[in-house]
């Protein structure tokens, strides 16, 4: 089944204004989450930053993102989804205000900060909304509103990068704030706003629910989709924070080259994402998952060995299949949640595993401040191993 077909068939759906709008606003949430990766040779290069330092502000943005997923969740259970995404985007437009006024590293680790908790929002209710418009193809609409985040993710740090070649990376932020505001209003046009909350309208979870969400993670299929999913993003946010730095400074690229290259991971996972999904929907999700993680192993033990741009550009097309277990994971575990405390399991479970692989900047930090970047790579390859094991014990429920 073709990327393409699987789109054409989203557009003839009801829904459709939920699915794009909602994509536009991944699109930028997810794409700008890798322009300061991108822009790091030049961030480094202009407060002296370490690798560990360098990889420690891309930490501190996943790290933010990571903490708003509980929250975030547990007000999706209460709060219609359109509120909370019409916010995240507002706020993550604010901050980019904040990241291009940042003059030392300190403001700079702020902003970031702020950011990660801005886009944070989007997350949670961004699942529920597709999970409750889209009940029949879900693992496909999933793949086409995360491969839009491919997309952004691909063509946003080239633009932020051509952007501060010519006016500096502060600057460069500003260009995006507008887009977000623009898509804030179009995403409150388009998604009805929902009349009743999924569980208590109570603010704080009672004792009882709190049991309710931690069972929901610890008797369903997301006892092992989370450890799984979570050792994926890991080695995926690592391998993003610093790919165009290691292009640069291990491989002898320049900066534009290395933005292209980098733009090519996320345009392979653009498509990927959606003919995953749809190929989940068809063969099932645990043949599909250990497949898509068992090819993204090659990769990882290729690009060490790899100097020329060409073979490089393929491992680095190759590495994106990784991607296309991220929709399958995220549509098994929503499905699987029980709907009174769905989006508080849901955000309990984003916060975990996204909060373990905030810290995978920090690992490959340190392994390039030792000058081990390639090591880092088998590292990265040995977790995607586990991963496969895990999948391979995921239960037909």
């Amino acid at each position: 089944m073709r990327p393409v077909s699987t789109v054409r068939r989203a557009l003839r759906l009801p829904g459709i204004g939920v699915l794009l709008t909602v994509s536009a606003g991944w699109f930028l949430t997810l794409g700008m989450r890798f322009v300061v990766p991108a822009l790091l040779p030049t961030i480094s290069a202009d407060f002296g930053l370490s690798n560990a330092a360098a990889g420690f502000a891309v930490s501190v943005v996943w790290a933010g993102y990571a903490i708003m997923q509980f929250p975030a969740g547990m007000v999706a259970d209460r709060v219609d989804e359109r509120t909370l995404l019409v916010t995240s985007l507002c706020l993550a437009g604010g901050s980019l205000v904040v990241l291009a006024g940042a003059i030392n590293y300190e403001l700079f680790l702020v902003a970031c900060g702020l950011f990660g908790l801005a886009t944070g929002l989007y997350g949670p209710p961004r699942g529920m909304l597709l999970s409750r418009t889209f009940t029949r193809r879900s693992g496909a609409m999933f793949g086409i509103a995360l491969a839009s985040g491919s997309v952004g993710a691909a063509l946003l740090p080239f633009v932020a990068v051509a952007a501060a070649g010519v006016t500096g990376w502060r600057p460069s932020f500003l260009v995006f704030v507008a887009p977000f505001v623009l898509v804030a209003v179009g995403l409150a046009r388009a998604v009805p706003r929902r009349t009743e909350s999924s569980g208590s309208t109570r603010t704080l979870l009672s004792v009882g629910q709190w049991r309710a969400v931690v069972r929901a993670l610890v008797v369903t299929r997301a006892r092992v989709v989370v450890p799984a999913v979570s050792l994926m993003i890991f080695g995926f946010q690592a391998i993003t924070a610093f790919l165009p730095l290691y292009l640069v400074a291990e491989k002898g690229f320049d900066a534009a080259q290395a933005a292209l290259l980098y733009g090519m991971l996320f345009a392979s996972a653009a498509v990927v994402q959606p003919l995953a999904g749809t190929l989940a929907d068809r063969f099932g999700e645990q043949r599909t998952l250990v497949t898509t993680c068992a090819v993204s192993i090659v990769p990882l033990v290729s690009i060490p060995f790899l100097d020329d741009v060409v073979p490089l550009a393929l491992a680095i097309v190759a590495l994106g299949v990784r991607e296309g277990v991220v929709p399958i994971s995220n549509a098994l575990t929503i499905a699987a949640l029980p709907e009174d405390v769905r989006g508080s399991s849901w955000g309990l479970a984003r916060t975990l595993f996204m909060g373990f692989a905030s810290m995978g900047s920090v690992v490959v930090g340190v392994f390039g401040d030792y000058g081990r970047f390639d090591e880092a790579f088998f590292l990265l390859a040995a977790l995607t191993v586990v991963s496969v094991l895990l999948y391979a014990t995921l239960p037909s429920e």
